[in-house]
């Protein structure tokens, strides 16, 4: 008999697994290794996957809690957040508290443990700025590890966890250093526009971003949905080059040696922002997410992704990325 998924992640479809098995500390993780399965999936908030069909094994939900100040001094704390932690929920915490390095990324649906994994970012900010370590178990060797900055490989919404580390490890804890002191990163121009007087504490530019994503994002509670669909785009000086001769208001900032471009700018010229297609379609505020308008199911959503990164390449000829994992397609 199969087990329904469908109150366990954002988007809302119906899908099913094997089994669902609830994970409140260590122990419970090494008490199902030595079952022996293999066919597993670890899920946190379900804010960052798309289920284009069933999961025909057993699926870890992610309910491990707690919040630990594991050091301090006079400039800032090391703070351990267990990965099971609503990711809100932590950065208001480090708000309350008048610490530093988290308000750019209040509201980001998702849990602590997923922060590392997707290297999430919102405003001028990355969790890699205040990332100091995590643990996580080796699901093959049955071993506890700890992993460092320089062992995570973080880039553009990715790291380790998503490439070579994809599915071997479960996530416990993530180690934050969080400033007394920190200075305000107001750059975009959404959240300045909020912040008119001279920004004292962490708080202020949380309540900003909130704000703004309240106005911009749907809830998943109301519309279903997970965020940002799709990457923007990372693109070479010649193809932008090109691209800026055809379109002059094309928003771009810089990423290295190359340009990154505004995903949801791109679909919106393509003709998707607001679009309705049966049950699923953009959001009308943003064309960067995709959404559930009730009935629609995970391969109606992941069809309709694929026809806007077709309809993108053939106009700008450049290649979206899915943010969104996708199971069982």
């Amino acid at each position: 008999m199969m087990t329904s998924l469908k109150p366990f992640h954002t988007f809302g479809t119906q899908a099913n697994c094997r089994q669902i098995v609830n994970i409140y500390s260590v122990q419970d993780i090494f008490d199902f290794l030595t079952k022996g399965e293999n066919d597993f999936l670890i899920l946190g908030g379900g804010s960052n996957v798309l289920f284009a069909g069933d999961y025909q094994g057993t699926v870890l939900l992610n309910r491990m809690k707690g919040i630990e100040v594991i050091d301090e001094d006079h400039e800032g704390l090391l703070v351990s957040a267990a990965s099971g932690e609503i990711w809100h929920n932590f950065v208001m915490w480090s708000v309350a508290h008048q610490l530093w390095g988290l308000e750019n990324m209040a509201l980001i649906p998702g849990t602590v443990g997923a922060a590392p994994m997707q290297n999430i970012g919102a405003y001028g900010v990355e969790q890699i700025s205040a990332f100091h370590s995590l643990e996580a178990i080796d699901l093959e060797e049955g071993t506890t590890r700890i992993f460092y900055k320089k062992d995570c490989a973080f880039g553009y919404r990715d790291s380790y966890f998503k490439q070579e580390g994809k599915g071997r490890y479960f996530i416990t804890k993530v180690n934050y250093l969080l400033s007394k002191k920190g200075q305000a990163v107001i750059d975009y121009a959404d959240v300045k526009a909020l912040l008119t007087e001279d920004v004292t504490s962490p708080l202020q530019v949380a309540e900003a971003v909130i704000s703004i994503r309240t106005k911009k994002l749907p809830d998943p509670k109301k519309i279903g949905n997970a965020g940002s669909f799709f990457k923007n785009p990372v693109v070479n000086n010649e193809l932008f080059e090109k691209l800026k001769t055809q379109y002059d208001a094309i928003p771009h900032y810089p990423a290295g040696e190359k340009i990154k471009l505004a995903a949801g700018w791109l679909i919106d010229q393509c003709g998707f922002k607001g679009k309705v297609v049966g049950n699923t379609g953009t959001y009308q505020n943003q064309a960067l997410v995709l959404v559930n308008h009730g009935n629609a199911s995970g391969m109606e959503i992941y069809q309709f992704a694929k026809e806007i990164q077709g309809a993108v390449l053939e106009k700008f000829g450049v290649e979206l990325e899915m943010e969104v994992n996708i199971i069982g397609q």
